[in-house]
């Protein structure tokens, strides 16, 4: 039997790698993992985009993040991007389908677009996050109660292809981070 190594750990391996006690290390190690679990499981829900509805403020293949609690205190703005749930896919185990979509219509307000313009209540709503124009036009829609008017900021596409519309307050999970 070989006899045991005395040799001292130089000080940086044992203080920036386990710590000056390896019990106390292990134990923080593993309140942020359960942290990172809750956090990631219940708060941030990681979302990968797929499309191009929200071009070019969120790319095709980004990741981005939902904040669940952005909404606990107050309701949806004008303005805001949402992660929308909007249905299950054919597999009830499969997770359900969320699209990203900007808030432009409130409860109660009507909503049009004429000549590629976004009108509320009449009125051209400015847009600075739409940078390609369109052509859409559609008559008047009055957004009913507990329901908001979520439309993507890529307007060059056809009207056809983009999904928009209104959505129930009970879809929208929360508001994307970055």
């Amino acid at each position: 039997m070989p006899p045991p190594d005395n040799s001292p750990r130089p000080n940086w391996l044992r203080v920036a790698v386990i710590g000056r006690d390896p019990k106390v290390t292990l134990i923080r190690a593993a309140i942020l993992a359960v942290v990172c679990v809750i956090v990631f499981k219940f708060v941030f829900l990681p979302v990968r985009v797929r499309g191009l509805s929200m071009d070019p403020t969120y790319k095709s293949g980004s990741v981005n993040f939902i904040n669940r609690l952005s909404y606990i205190r107050h309701e949806p703005g004008r303005g805001d991007v949402v992660g929308l749930r909007l249905g299950r896919r054919s597999s009830s185990s499969a997770p359900s389908i969320m699209y990203l979509k900007r808030i432009v219509g409130l409860p109660g307000e009507t909503v049009a677009f004429a000549n590629g313009k976004l009108l509320i209540n009449g009125t051209i709503l400015d847009e600075p996050y739409v940078k390609n124009p369109c052509d859409w036009n559609s008559e008047p829609v009055t957004v009913g109660d507990g329901q908001y008017y979520v439309v993507g900021d890529n307007r060059s596409m056809p009207q056809e292809d983009h999904e928009h519309g209104q959505a129930q307050r009970g879809q929208i999970v929360g508001k994307v981070l970055f």
